[in-house]
């Protein structure tokens, strides 16, 4: 059941008080970091996890991991109801939530562990060991080869065009 919540700007990241301790619902995977509850959308707190398209190497093969990390949050989530406990609210306005199966289970530290998110530094060090366990065994993505979420995602943005450069197709 979506509870109320009030909302507190705390210079670009918004902070929720919740008047009840969670959100809760059926999830729909929207990649392997952000799922909707509830109809709210819910990024996983203190993880990253591969973007689609984003590929790693595993035994001379380029594979998509960023699908592959859908897939394992699929899995996770399957036919339960999660219960999303609120932190706050990403700079895109996103719900970012720490959720849960109903017999307990971290979403967010059981895709670490699995190897298919690595722990966020940047937001939270909840992960850490989590991930270090997942890449001592050789877990999903550490039997590979591959970029982190973060820098995958900087050096795509690198790559585009700027909107301020002329366009050589197009301008004079």
């Amino acid at each position: 059941m979506r509870q109320r919540r009030h909302i507190h700007s705390r210079s670009s990241v918004s902070i929720l008080r919740w008047q009840a301790d969670c959100l809760s619902g059926q999830a729909c995977v929207i990649d392997g970091d952000t799922i909707i509850v509830d109809g709210e959308r819910v990024r996983l707190h203190g993880i990253d996890a591969p973007e689609m398209g984003q590929t790693f190497w595993l035994g001379g093969h380029e594979l998509n991991c960023g699908a592959m990390a859908l897939a394992a949050l699929e899995t996770l989530v399957a036919g339960i109801i999660l219960r999303c406990e609120a932190i706050e609210l990403d700079c895109h306005g996103r719900l970012v939530a720490k959720c849960f199966s109903p017999n307990g289970v971290d979403v967010g530290r059981r895709l670490v562990l699995a190897g298919w998110a690595l722990a966020y530094r940047h937001y939270s060090l909840d992960y850490v060991d989590a991930e270090d366990e997942a890449r001592e065994g050789f877990r999903g993505l550490w039997r590979g080869s591959f970029k982190k979420p973060w820098d995958w995602r900087a050096e795509m943005a690198a790559r585009r065009p700027s909107r301020n450069q002329p366009n050589p197709k197009t301008d004079p």
